[in-house]
């Protein structure tokens, strides 16, 4: 198959998935169109069937801002002619799927283009129920020609918001020849040169990631055992987080290592991953860390129950109750056969239920299932794009 897809670059888990999406996709014989402002993080090689165009938004004065979603479609439709794709997969419902819209009528009469939209989680939550937004969030999932949601918890959601039914689960997925567990390699001894445990986060330090929580842990856990906070990426959360460690007496021993190409550099050297998010749908991070064999202390909301099993494969608690949430760490760290037990089971279930093996079979018959659906119409074109 030919398909495009639409995803944003360097924010959240939707530009994750879509990359690796990309990736397996073109590893099982697919040609893939990556269409959007940026490419994304983690494709950092290209090739025939892996290929990225880039959208350039016109900046002009009379524009109070560039017109992305607009200039998204010219380009969908675009590439989507020229390149002869068979299907648009659009990540994060707004403005993508509204902009696939757009490219697909446009394209009416002359390619076929179904879309198929995948939910991740603020585009229902956050973003779809502004008021401002949700009559065209809404719109935009009834217009697509499939969608799918990356939990149970967000398909239901999407139901209870916007009383549209047939989201389809397609869960996020983790690559478990890449996310495995590194003993004695150069990144671990350079962060913990002394063996001190290492706390992980990994986020895009939005508010609802709840990065100064990951602080508050971190320091009442480094009272009791030697350890360090490694937190891996970035965002407008930074500064206060690092701001409340000096407050606290641990900025010595919190890292801020920035964005990075390769998690699995730093999962994998991990002794507990933290997620206490205000909300997640999915817990892309609680999976890859799982994965790795490392242990998750995580809030029970979203779609994390999902991925993480209280007891199991870590442990879930409120949101906000860091007391509770620094008990559990310290007790994985201080139980050395507790900790292994969790990160087998972790790994475990990585293999069994989200292995790339048996995710990408999905979206594939999800793909087909939509095109052979697909009624292109008989209305006379907008456009006709020269080939």
């Amino acid at each position: 198959m030919r398909i495009g897809i639409t995803c944003f670059a360097t924010y959240g888990g939707s530009g994750i998935v879509a990359s690796e999406l990309a990736r397996e996709l073109v590893r099982l014989g697919h040609s893939v169109h990556i269409i959007a402002r940026s490419l994304p993080t983690r494709l950092t090689e290209l090739s025939d069937d892996l290929q990225f165009h880039e959208v350039e938004a016109l900046n002009y004065p009379l524009f109070e801002a560039p017109h992305y979603t607009l200039a998204l479609a010219v380009k969908q439709a675009e590439i989507a002619a020229r390149e002869k794709l068979d299907l648009l997969h659009v990540h994060y419902a707004i403005p993508h799927s509204i902009s696939g819209y757009l490219a697909r009528d446009m394209l009416r009469g002359t390619h076929p283009l179904p879309i198929v939209t995948t939910l991740h989680g603020t585009d229902i939550t956050l973003v779809g129920r502004d008021r401002s937004y949700l009559p065209v969030t809404r719109f935009a999932i009834a217009a697509s020609d499939g969608v799918t949601a990356i939990s149970d918890f967000l398909s239901h959601e999407t139901c209870a918001q916007f009383g549209l039914p047939g989201v389809r689960v397609i869960p996020n997925f983790v690559d478990v020849d890449q996310y495995v567990r590194r003993e004695g390699c150069a990144l671990r001894w350079r962060l913990a040169p002394t063996d001190e445990k290492l706390l992980v986060h990994v986020s895009n330090f939005r508010p609802v990631k709840r990065v100064i929580d990951c602080v508050e842990i971190f320091a009442r856990v480094a009272r009791h055992v030697p350890s360090r906070l490694i937190m891996v990426g970035d965002g407008p959360d930074a500064g206060a987080a690092a701001a409340r460690a000096a407050e606290l007496g641990v900025a010595g021993d919190v890292v801020f290592v920035g964005k990075q190409p390769r998690i699995a550099d730093y999962l994998s050297i991990a002794d507990v991953l933290l997620a206490p998010s205000e909300t997640e749908s999915f817990g892309l991070s609680a999976l890859e860390a799982m994965s790795c064999e490392v242990p998750v202390v995580a809030t029970r909301i979203g779609g994390l129950p999902e991925v993480v099993e209280d007891g199991v494969t870590g442990y879930l608690r409120n949101v906000g109750d860091v007391e509770a949430m620094s008990e559990a760490v310290l007790g994985i760290v201080r139980d050395d056969a507790l900790a292994t037990r969790m990160g087998a089971a972790g790994r475990k279930v990585a293999v069994e239920r989200f292995t790339t093996k048996r995710i990408i079979p999905q979206y594939l018959d999800y793909y087909r299932e939509v095109i052979e659906a697909f009624d292109p119409g008989c209305q006379e074109p907008v456009i006709r794009y020269v080939r």
